[in-house]
């Protein structure tokens, strides 16, 4: 994504070394040291990013913020400034700067952050364009999809949504997989007629039978007339059997059937019947397993899965959490006319911790305990569940948030990286991914803060990267000069 800049800095110098070092990454700057010929720019025409300095003579980079946002929504604010304090940090994010350079900053370190603006932005495109592309007309606002890992489910739903394949998604228990279900019917030519959804596992192998194919009249006690089945319900939509993997072997067979030829029998009938299904299948065991186990057949496991679909846990993406949190705290007031609440920095630290192993459910479920719990407009720790507040209680010291009170934002940000690089063990791909950088700049910064890594330095009980650290490609500060 080539990006335009606008460079905003009362020091002539500056605003042309900035407009030469991007330009030749490729980016179309405009440079200028007047604020108003800046919002001049802004009115005229978009730009991606706006680097401005704080102090200057006419205006300060707090007032560039508040009016590039009122001017340019989209468009990403960086703060320079000689001068950094956490109170300016504070102020500048409230006001909407994606981030701050702390002046002298290294070209690249300038750079990445750029870099990281604009990879942000493509994202955002991405996934806005991934969920116009599946339907207009679908409501997909229940589905968060801010890491990578859901993303990549995101395009496979989009993919898979128009076609009439057999979808088998898999992941653990609560995860969202009926949400999933419910996007791919919206999004698909089935969209007008019927979804319907089941829970195998919650029904006897019988019930199952009578409720999916129907039965005749005295197929079975009870049977006191004709049962027209959730398949006939269902022809020309979608059945989503929700816990396929629950289903016994002799219902398996029957199932097949269905899935290879789109016919059945009603119980106690010789009839044979036709329909037009789409089938989505849900499970959080592994059927693979259930396969070598001999409680899965072969043939029905690959007829299902003819597009499958795995929805990772929510620990393994845990940049959703943030974005959840403020989703389940919107709808909790949706069409009440209430504002929202927030949880406290203490709550909201204790919750990104959490390895949430009920994952989508639980949050949602955490989030709707504090709301009721709550007294105050700020949701507090002693609000969560009792789950939270035991792990709270665990937690050690060193994983605690950091105070920051009375420090440089340099002395922040070598607090944060510390405090990352000994929670994950000085895994620093782990350490990354706690920060929100990539392993690139994590490692740019602990070699601007002189922090070894042990691994790099021989000493034993650091785990193991996930990736090999050292394999990062070096950049140096010096780098366009040579």
């Amino acid at each position: 994504m080539n990006g335009k800049i606008l460079i905003l800095d009362d020091e002539v110098k500056i605003g042309k070394i900035l407009q030469r070092v991007l330009a030749h990454e490729g980016y179309d700057c405009q440079a200028t040291t007047d604020p108003a010929e800046a919002i001049a720019w802004l009115r005229r025409e978009p730009f991606h990013v706006v680097l401005t300095d704080l102090r200057m003579p006419t205006m300060s980079g707090i007032n560039i913020i508040e009016q590039t946002k009122q001017l340019r929504p989209e468009c990403e604010v960086i703060l320079m400034t000689a001068y950094a304090t956490v109170e300016t940090a504070v102020e500048s994010m409230k006001k909407g700067a994606y981030d701050y350079l702390i002046k002298p900053f290294s070209n690249d370190e300038m750079k990445m952050l750029i870099q990281r603006v604009m990879e942000t932005k493509t994202l955002r495109q991405e996934n806005e364009q991934l969920k116009e592309a599946l339907n207009e007309r679908a409501d997909f606002s229940n589905i968060v999809a801010v890491s990578k890992p859901m993303r990549d489910v995101l395009r496979r739903v989009a993919k898979v949504a128009q076609s009439e394949a057999t979808v088998l998604l898999q992941g653990p228990s609560g995860t969202g997989k009926e949400v999933l279900a419910t996007a791919i019917h919206a999004a698909s030519t089935r969209r007008n007629r019927p979804l319907i959804k089941v829970n195998c596992g919650a029904l006897t192998e019988t019930l199952l039978e009578s409720e999916l194919f129907g039965h005749a009249r005295g197929a079975f006690t009870g049977a006191v007339g004709m049962h027209r089945g959730l398949f006939e319900a269902a022809d020309g939509g979608t059945i989503f059997l929700d816990e396929i993997g629950e289903v016994s072997p002799a219902f398996q067979v029957k199932l097949l059937r269905v899935l290879q030829q789109g016919e059945f029998q009603r119980v106690g009938d010789t009839e044979t019947r036709r329909v037009n299904v789409r089938v989505i299948a849900a499970t959080n065991r592994s059927l693979e397993k259930a396969i070598e186990q001999g409680t899965f057949r072969t043939d029905l496991y690959f007829r299902l899965s003819v597009a499958p679909i795995h929805i990772p846990p929510l620990s393994e993406r845990r940049e959703d959490i943030p974005a959840l949190i403020d989703h389940f705290l919107l709808k909790a007031v949706k069409g009440k006319g209430e504002k929202p609440k927030s949880f406290s920095p203490e709550a909201f630290d204790l919750m990104l911790m959490y390895d949430w192993p009920g994952n989508v459910r639980e949050l949602e479920n955490a989030v709707e305990h504090a709301l009721v719990m709550a007294e105050g407009e700020t949701l507090l720790v002693e609000d969560l569940p009792q789950a939270l507040q035991a792990f709270g209680a665990r937690v050690s010291t060193s994983e605690r948030p950091v105070v920051y009170d009375h420090l440089t934002l340099e002395e922040v940000e070598r607090r944060c990286i510390v405090n990352a690089l000994e929670r994950s063990n000085y895994n620093c791909t782990r350490a990354a991914r706690l920060l929100g950088v990539t392993r690139r700049t994590l490692g740019y910064r602990m070699q601007k803060f002189g922090l070894v890594n042990p691994r790099q330095a021989g000493a034993p009980g650091a785990e193991d990267e996930e990736e090999d650290f050292d394999n990062d490609e070096e950049m140096t500060p010096d780098e366009l000069d040579r």
